[in-house]
This record gives C-alpha cells, sequence and structure tokens, in this order.
C-alpha cells in the first residue's frame, strides 16, 4: 500500500528558501511524483512533478525557475526546492503518487490516486 507523508513546512520571509519532503512507504521507482498546493476557497494547484522514470520534470508557469523537484530513490523521498519564496506560495503543500501516467499528464491531479495529508508553507513579507 501507498502511504505518503509530507514535512518540511513552516514559516519564511518573502525572498527565503525552503525544501518540502515527501516520504513513500514503498518506493519512488516507477511513480511520478508531483507536489499540488492549495489555498483556502480555491482550488487545488499543481505545482512541479517528475516523470515514474524520473526522466523529466514539470512545472507550473508561476514557479519555473524558483522551485525545483527531485527525488532520492534510496531514501524514499521526494523533494521540493523551494526559492524566491513569494507571499504567493503561502499554501498547504500535497505531494502525491502515480504509477501509469504520461509525461503530458505529470501535472494533472487526477491522474495522482496517491495523496499525502500536506505540510503548510507560509511566506510572510
Amino acid at each position: 500500500q501507498v502511504e505518503l507523508v509530507e514535512s518540511g513546512g513552516g514559516s519564511v520571509q518573502a525572498g527565503g528558501s525552503l525544501r518540502l519532503s515527501c516520504t513513500i512507504s514503498t518506493t519512488w521507482a516507477g511513480y511520478a511524483g508531483a507536489w499540488f498546493r492549495q489555498v483556502p476557497g480555491k482550488a487545488r494547484e499543481a505545482v512541479a512533478a517528475v516523470s515514474p522514470g524520473g526522466g523529466t520534470t514539470d512545472y507550473a508557469d508561476s514557479v519555473k525557475g524558483r522551485f525545483t523537484v527531485s527525488r532520492d530513490i534510496a531514501k524514499n523521498t521526494l523533494y521540493l526546492d523551494m526559492n524566491s519564496l513569494k507571499t504567493q506560495d503561502t499554501a498547504t503543500y500535497f505531494c502525491a503518487a502515480a504509477r501509469l501516467i504520461l509525461d503530458t499528464n505529470l501535472l494533472d491531479d487526477p491522474w495522482y490516486p496517491y495523496w499525502g495529508q500536506g505540510t503548510q508553507v507560509i511566506v510572510s513579507s
């Protein structure tokens, strides 16, 4: 059974950096890993994702150049490195996993059957 647990959230000033981690109970090998975020009253938004084989990444336009998604197979951990944080990055961040997914669908949340509980990120000015 695939279980995901996010960690690393917290409060940071605008312009700062934060690393989010998502541990998987099985292995990230063969699974796409993605990060989504949600603000109360708004729809869930895709942030970044890496393909099952690890060879392709995709990012929302709003975070390109600032965020980096990566994974460490040996540590069973998916990462989201967030730099140059903005107040609009404030949200609850969720990680998700999918076994069968096309690269073109990496940022489409309906394709992800496994989700973590979320970790809160607050960016203050």
